[in-house]
């Protein structure tokens, strides 16, 4: 069964244009080509940017945040007590009063005690503003990072200015190193992060917050950002396989590019820096605009829809899957953008 189903998963005409079979994808005359198994280095250097992430907000992080004035808080850990965290963890967090009177009852203690304890346990759920910096300060140093790469990366290639020549020589184009680092960063941050998911913080159920390119409702926190990280690799991973090396690589600037301004306000935030904080949100609003409604539309998907018209008349299997994916998230992307242009209105109106 595993078999069959990998020969159809890697079936010529679902990736490859007419005539063309993986055969051809065999590296010669200087030519490089994506290979699918390349992709299994993205697990090891996932717990490498996990170490890197470790002594940043250890060594890092943690000093800006003194430095900002961001004291960490300690919170008293509630005694010991079996058959209260049995409750806490499998029937409810918020026990109603004739419930804390049974508890009570069971445990052999006052009312009162019972309900501390069950306050001091929540509070122990609840990341301390420190904990939100570390994070903040995490994912702002990649995004950074990986937005002044990626201009280094693309400024001096010709498919960065005219974006026909993504698709020239489409098949054969060769890969080059820098794609390579480029691709390999991004979905092993991916894979860190879902590592991760157990001990990263769980956001508040009021609101709904921006990460990579996403917006959550936290209700389903958890689930949430599995799938979305699941469907981040999955689609960068896609890309890869089906040498869409230029395109994937120019999606990945497009998306970074906003995100590392929305998480330095989220740091000053925490900060009580009012004035830095709606200075960087306004930056980030504007970078939002101008990468996700404007450029990815009318420059990454005129390219990915309308373009390999010219290239072939047989749209391959991928052609449809890649698209899909990339107009649902552009439907995402005006989404949140409504949120957003509703945020700066009640900002600039209402203070």
């Amino acid at each position: 069964i595993l078999k069959t189903l990998n020969s159809w998963f890697w079936w010529e005409n679902i990736w490859m244009p007419v005539n063309v079979t993986w055969a051809h994808f065999v590296d010669r005359d200087g030519l490089v080509f994506p290979k699918p198994h390349q992709l299994y280095a993205t697990i090891p250097y996932a717990f490498v940017l996990l170490i890197i992430r470790f002594f940043s907000e250890r060594y890092v992080a943690i000093p800006l945040a003194k430095a900002l004035g961001i004291k960490n808080v300690r919170r008293v850990k509630p005694q010991p007590n079996p058959v209260l965290e049995s409750y806490f963890r499998e029937c409810s967090k918020h026990p109603s009063q004739s419930e804390i009177q049974g508890l009570a009852k069971k445990c052999n203690c006052t009312a009162h005690l019972v309900e501390k304890w069950f306050r001091r346990r929540r509070n122990l759920e609840i990341p301390t503003v420190l904990r939100k910096f570390q994070e903040a300060f995490w994912r702002f140093s990649f995004y950074l990072t990986s937005s002044i790469a990626g201009f280094i990366f693309l400024y001096d290639k010709p498919w960065f200015y005219d974006i026909w020549q993504t698709w020239v020589g489409y098949p054969f184009q060769t890969l080059l190193p820098s794609q390579y680092w480029y691709y390999m960063a991004e979905i092993s941050f991916y894979w860190s992060l879902l590592f991760t998911l157990g001990i990263d913080n769980k956001r508040k159920a009021s609101g709904l917050y921006l990460l990579g390119s996403t917006f959550f409702s936290s209700s389903q926190d958890f689930l949430a950002h599995v799938v979305h990280h699941l469907a981040a690799i999955g689609l960068m991973s896609g890309s890869w396989c089906g040498n869409y090396v230029r395109l994937g690589t120019l999606v990945m600037f497009v998306h970074d590019t906003a995100d590392f301004w929305l998480e330095a306000a989220k740091m000053f935030n925490y900060a009580h820096w009012e004035k830095t904080c709606n200075t960087l949100f306004i930056i980030f609003s504007i970078a939002f605009f101008i990468t996700r409604i404007i450029l990815f539309p009318f420059w990454i998907l005129r390219a990915t829809l309308y373009q390999p018209t010219y290239y072939s008349t047989t749209p391959v299997i991928a052609y449809f899957l890649f698209n899909g994916q990339l107009l649902i998230l552009q439907g995402l992307h005006l989404y949140w953008g409504y949120l957003i242009f509703k945020i700066l209105r009640r900002f600039i109106f209402l203070k």
